[in-house]
């Protein structure tokens, strides 16, 4: 194995580990173990646990909002289908075989530090679903942009708990309809 896949291939098992069973829970011998490497292996491409920890979030963000602007951008020309858009994509998110949660959602209930890294990415990562919808809202006319942003902000997250905690047999739909009445209304009395 190449240098730059074996890097590939142990941030790969242990961002699946990391996924499904927790950080904390998650120690570098199951990454090792289960990557089937030497744990010098790990360590000549990661210097400690939170160097591979923070990797992981940087791939999963980098992963993620290239699918989540591609999708959005390829079904909806409009802003106002760019933002239903938003829940159309989180609904094919949330019935995905793989579907367990939000990486982000998770790593900041395991560290609630502020100032923890882990903490500051999960925060990042939240902040840059904000920014996409406002940038979206800067393409419309002069309307109530931070209520309506920050609105549609808590109904993405609300959105994505219900679908990690399954207490809404479809979140991403009765979303994405909320969402849509408030857009019509503040898209509408500008």
């Amino acid at each position: 194995m190449a240098n730059k896949s074996k890097k590939e291939h142990i941030l790969t098992v242990a961002s699946d580990l990391f996924n499904k069973q927790g950080i904390r829970a998650t120690g570098v011998d199951q990454v090792v173990s289960e990557s089937n490497i030497a744990k010098m292996t790990l360590y000549n491409h990661f210097r400690s646990k939170d160097e591979l920890v923070l990797a992981y979030l940087m791939k999963y963000d980098d992963e993620w909002r290239k699918r989540f602007e591609d999708s959005v951008n390829k079904s909806a020309k409009t802003p106002r289908d760019k933002l239903l858009a938003v829940f159309d994509m989180l609904g094919e998110w949330f019935g995905e075989p793989e579907f367990n949660g939000c990486v982000y959602i998770k790593t900041a209930a395991e560290f609630m530090d502020h100032s923890h890294p882990y903490y500051e990415a999960a925060r990042n990562y939240k902040a840059f679903m904000k920014k996409y919808i406002d940038s979206v809202l800067n393409e419309c006319p002069s309307v109530n942009r931070e209520a309506l942003s920050s609105g549609l902000s808590l109904l993405v997250e609300g959105a994505i708990t219900a679908a990690m905690l399954q207490t809404d047999p479809k979140p991403a739909e009765h979303a994405r309809e909320t969402a849509k009445v408030i857009i019509d209304y503040y898209l509408q009395s500008k």
